[in-house]
């Protein structure tokens, strides 16, 4: 009997939206809560736009104030993605990327240290 191998997880990644598509992107969403400055619609290929799966108008502000600190951030941003509507999106993109590729898209010029970090780790968590 052949051996298969078992399931790697979801394959998700982040990308920045600025970026051009690749065939490899698979599903592309849209992470952030306003529309990327300077990008058009129609040049963006978007496939998903939860907004529920984006931070907080309040959480951003914060974090981008003069008081945001990123190890409290990511433990708001958390508890928001434990909310109801977020969990729900969560699973429905668990579930989409148990299926293929999905790219998590952002304009933020260092996802390292952004909400998308967070969500790809709640995301492709056990």
């Amino acid at each position: 009997m052949p051996h298969t191998p078992p399931p790697v997880g979801p394959r998700v990644r982040v990308r920045r939206v600025y970026e051009p598509p690749e065939p490899a992107d698979g599903l592309r969403v849209l992470v952030d809560r306003l529309w990327p400055r300077g990008l058009a619609k129609a040049d963006a290929h978007i496939d998903e736009w939860p907004k529920s799966l984006t931070p907080s108008t309040e959480l951003r502000r914060w974090y981008h104030g003069t008081t945001g600190e990123y190890e409290e951030f990511r433990r708001r941003y958390e508890e928001e993605l434990a909310e109801p509507a977020a969990a729900e999106a969560l699973a429905a993109l668990r579930a989409r990327a148990a299926e293929g590729p999905v790219t998590l898209l952002t304009a933020t010029k260092d996802p390292s240290r952004s909400h998308t970090e967070v969500l790809l780790r709640v995301l492709t968590a056990p």
